[in-house]
């Protein structure tokens, strides 16, 4: 096959019919908030329970909304230094720089907006839905204001992202590529600091938590003598439902990024509407998707869910086909885009076929995570039977869950992606294709957010339950079924966000061919007919426009040195994730251990243990330790393009994509599976709660903690947000290297500093302590061992 880079000059126009349609996508944004806030007064409109339930929820509360205070506090100064940084990089215009630049902050107040959304109502819901379970019908009233309560969340994802890419598309048309790549960016950014900040609040109260209640005082999981309690409530909420909200809405936003970026360059204008009507479609039958979700008598609350999974989906594939072959012309001599009379294929079928590839893609590994992940499989009851020999049988057990999973996640989310770029043999179309891919799987996106919140949002209501235990006999029963079905979903959507990261950094990636396209043909004032082998010449280290200068990026040593380092720069973020939690659960651990030496009558139930020191304490540490992934994600491929140049930096994105895939899969399908693993024990199998097999499982699960909840998760954040840096850097370091311009000397000193403050922050954190104990003798002196 011969694969032709196509040229174009300059973005596509819009005319007066094309500024309609994005303005009827820009209402149906709106109306899906407006859907989000009908959801939103529902919920707000339930039960509250007791006055213990509420005294109880008014804590996490306020533990929640305090961390995210912080939180916002120190992204603040990232967000202004971005924020300058952003306008002094190459763009067409002081007009595009600001754009880009105020775009960034809108991208990443709608990110935090989101996060904090999903964070206030789940800590309001997680309430409402505990009062439920008591009351007569109680377990399909409860499912319905938990997974409504995902709605309000997913509605406001979509609405917010949908309607900041329509209003990009209006006011700058053509241009519209670049001021999103900051639109993205700023989404992404701040998605993976909620990721990571929140993973690690999450994990280090809840590990620490489990080893000082479950495992050496033998109380039950949310028993109020724990000092952790409270903090582990407060973790579910600033990490699963703000960081997953935060994660999702910045793949929505990425997604739509990449695809817009290249629908410009090989549809034209059409290919800059067509990736806006997909996920307005996609809003439409997302709150099908919701108000189809019930739950019903004899029928698992998973498979209610799934049911309407699947109805959205399919309603999506159809409306989306539909939109295709009315909007698309059927060559590509009709496109209002650059001439290209040459290229064969059919617009509409190419877009059609791509974007079922991305519904489809996320049904498989919706089955897929279930099956890898859910109790009523072979994987989760054959690490629940390991835990009848010890607990390494059980870490053993689950860490090969976990890579057998990744090989077949890895495989299903590769063959959609060469499956979508084998549409077109001219790589820009085939590229566009993967991104609508992406956008196909954005229209499943409501349906899954709310999948998402609903897991947090059961987990809480049963810690408000117990803590108050003024729920008890059927309404307990209704609670730990819809907190093991709740563990599943957030299962299943961690798998559809890592292959709504693949697909997005996939076409990011052709994003950034085409930044550097562009770049090198203003460097060295190329003509539109030079651009192809310019591109092959210095990105590819080869004049061929044919396949053989793409073999040659694969076969060049620098660049297998790019892809290396990629890889390694997954397995350091991943490290240094887990090993925050590590030390910020210890932290954890000292602190209840203390508690319990100096307060016997906490044991008693007769004193009160002091809950917002615990949450004080974790999100300090949590906080602390965003500074060092968040440097390494964006300085490190600062470091490799300055320092090593275009193709290793290529090298690099490859390298971080493929091994970030497998790598996010193994994470969260093995803690997954751990944690589940758990459950089924204490349903009552392998001798259930207080058993061996039951401590065993513990541990299991405590390793799988930080593994499902905070590093697996960030992954998918992390390789988009390298992938953008990418992208806006391109165009200096193009500049840079070749032309009037070119200062080797100025590259290699950007590269020199992008490294050593990667060296000193990782250095850094490696000697840091924690909040409580700096070393173990203080701990030892204060009673806490």
């Amino acid at each position: 096959m011969s694969w032709q880079l196509l040229a174009a000059e300059g973005g596509p126009t819009l005319t007066g019919g094309d500024r309609g349609i994005v303005v009827v996508v820009a209402v149906i944004a709106l109306a899906a908030l407006a859907v989000g806030y009908v959801l939103l007064k529902e919920v707000l409109a339930a039960g509250q329970g007791t006055d213990k339930m509420q005294d109880i929820a008014k804590a996490v509360q306020e533990g929640a909304g305090a961390y995210l205070k912080r939180q916002r506090n120190t992204l603040a100064i990232f967000g202004i230094i971005v924020f300058i940084v952003l306008f002094f990089l190459p763009a067409d215009g002081v007009g595009e720089r600001i754009g880009r630049s105020l775009f960034f902050v809108v991208g990443a107040v709608f990110s935090f907006g989101i996060g904090y959304l999903g964070m206030w109502l789940a800590t309001q819901a997680n309430l409402r839905v505990a009062a439920a379970a008591r009351e007569e019908g109680g377990r399909e009233t409860a499912m319905r204001v938990a997974f409504r309560t995902g709605g309000v969340v997913g509605m406001s994802t979509v609405g917010l992202g949908l309607f900041g890419a329509a209003i990009v598309v209006l006011v700058y048309a053509g241009d519209a590529p670049k001021v999103l790549e900051g639109f993205g960016f700023g989404a992404a950014l701040i998605a993976m600091f909620m990721r990571v900040g929140g993973g690690i609040f999450t994990k280090a109260a809840d590990v620490g938590a489990d080893l000082v209640g479950k495992v050496e005082q033998g109380i039950p999981e949310d028993d109020p003598r724990n000092a952790a309690t409270i903090a582990d409530n407060v973790g579910d909420n600033v990490g699963d439902c703000a960081g997953m909200a935060a994660d999702l809405f910045e793949s929505y936003a990425v997604t739509l990024v990449a695809a817009l970026i290249l629908g410009s360059t090989a549809f034209g204008a059409q290919g800059l509407l067509f990736p806006l009507i997909v996920p307005a479609l996609g809003a439409i039958t997302a709150v099908a998707g919701v108000y189809l979700t019930r739950a019903k008598v004899g029928e698992s609350g998973l498979t209610s869910i799934n049911k309407a999974f699947y109805a959205s989906a399919l309603l999506s594939a159809v409306l989306c086909t539909a939109a295709a072959f009315i909007f698309l012309p059927s060559s590509f001599a009709e496109l209002d885009g650059p001439a290209q009379s040459d290229i064969g294929g059919n617009p509409a079928v190419i877009a059609t076929i791509a974007v079922i590839i991305g519904i489809v893609l996320a049904g498989v590994i919706l089955w897929l995570t279930g099956y890898f992940t859910g109790t009523e499989y072979k994987p989760v009851k054959d690490v629940g039977s390991s835990s009848l020999t010890g607990a390494a049988t059980v870490i053993l057990s689950g860490i090969s869950v976990g890579f057998e999973s990744a090989v077949y996640t890895a495989v299903v989310i590769g063959a959609a992606v060469y499956g979508a770029f084998l549409l077109s043999g001219t790589l820009f179309v085939a590229l566009f294709a993967v991104a609508l891919a992406g956008t196909g799987l954005l229209t499943t996106v409501g349906v899954i957010v709310a999948m998402d919140t609903f897991g947090p949002v059961s987990d809480n209501a049963q810690g408000i339950a117990e803590m108050s235990g003024d729920v008890e006999g059927e309404g307990a029963a209704i609670l730990t079924e819809l907190d093991a079905v709740g563990n599943t979903t957030k299962a299943i959507t961690k798998g559809i966000a890592i292959a709504t990261a693949v697909l997005a950094a996939t076409a990011l990636f052709g994003s950034y061919i085409s930044a550097i396209r562009d770049a090198f043909a203003d460097a060295a004032n190329a003509s539109a007919d030079q651009l192809s082998q310019l591109t092959n010449a210095i990105l590819f280290a080869n004049d061929d426009p044919d396949a053989q200068g793409f073999i040659a990026l694969v076969f060049s040593p620098n660049v297998l040195v790019g892809i290396g380092l990629g890889a390694a720069v997954v397995f350091m973020f991943s490290g240094l994730a887990v090993n925050a939690v590590s030390r910020a659960a210890g932290a954890v651990v000292y602190e209840v251990r203390r508690q319990f030496h100096d307060n016997p009558g906490i044991m008693e139930g007769t004193v009160r243990p002091e809950y917002g020191r615990v949450v004080d304490m974790v999100t300090r540490d949590s906080l602390r330790e965003l500074i060092t992934p968040g440097l390494l994600a964006v300085l490190a491929p600062i470091a490799v393009g300055f320092g090593l140049g275009t193709g290793p930096l290529a090298g690099y994105l490859a390298g971080a994509i493929a091994c970030g895939t497998l790598m996010a899969v193994f994470l969260a399908n093995s803690g997954g599976a751990w944690d589940n693993a758990k459950k089924l024990v204490e349903d009552g199998n392998h001798g259930g709660k207080g058993s061996d097999a039951h401590a065993a499982t513990v541990i299991g699960d405590t390793v799988g903690d930080p593994f499902k909840d905070t590093a697996g998760p960030a992954i998918n954040p992390l390789i988009k947000v390298m992938n953008l840096v990418s992208l806006l850097i391109a165009p200096a370091i193009v500049t840079l290297s070749i032309g009037e311009n070119e200062n080797d000397a100025v590259r290699v000193v950007i590269a020199i500093v992008a490294v050593l403050i990667i060296v000193a922050a990782v250095v850094v954190s490696k000697r840091r302590g924690t909040a409580i104990a700096e070393n173990p003798a203080e701990a030892v002196a204060n009673g806490a061992v």
